[in-house]
C-alpha cells in the first residue's frame, strides 16, 4: 500500500473515529505520561513534597529560636526586677564593674600577673 492510498484511506475515515483510532493506540501511554508528570510535579514542585518538608525543618528551625529567645527574654526580665529590688546586686555591680567604694573606703588594684591563685573555695 502506498502513501497516496493510506491517504486516501485517512481522508475517507471520519474524523470521530480518527480520533478513536489514535485513543486506542496512543491513550494509554499518554494517560501514563500525564500520571508521571503529575506525579514528578507533586514531588519536585514548587509546593511539592520537597518543598513542604523544608518548609516544616524551616518552622521548627524558627520555633526553637523564638523558645531560645523566650528564655533569654525572661532572664533578662529577672535581671531588670533583681536590679531594680536588690541593693546588695547593684552595689556589687557598682563595686566589680565601675570601681565605686563608699566614702572613707580605699581600692587597691593589685595587677593581674601578681596576683596570687586562689581556692575555689576562698572565691565569693
Amino acid at each position: 500500500m502506498g502513501i497516496g492510498k493510506l491517504k486516501k484511506k485517512l481522508q475517507d475515515v471520519p474524523a470521530e473515529e480518527k480520533i478513536r483510532s489514535l485513543m486506542r493506540q496512543y491513550g494509554r501511554g499518554l494517560l501514563g505520561l500525564l500520571v508521571l508528570v503529575m506525579i514528578v510535579h507533586d514531588v519536585f514542585g514548587t509546593h511539592g513534597f520537597l518543598a513542604m518538608r523544608r518548609t516544616q525543618n524551616e518552622i521548627r528551625k524558627v520555633k526553637a529560636d523564638i523558645d531560645a529567645l523566650s528564655k533569654e527574654n525572661a532572664a533578662l526580665a529577672q535581671e531588670v526586677k533583681d536590679l531594680n529590688s536588690d541593693p546588695r546586686l547593684i552595689e556589687k555591680i557598682a563595686r566589680d564593674d565601675l570601681g565605686l567604694a563608699r566614702p572613707g573606703e580605699i581600692i587597691i588594684r593589685i595587677p593581674q600577673d601578681q596576683q596570687l591563685e586562689q581556692s575555689p573555695a576562698v572565691k565569693r
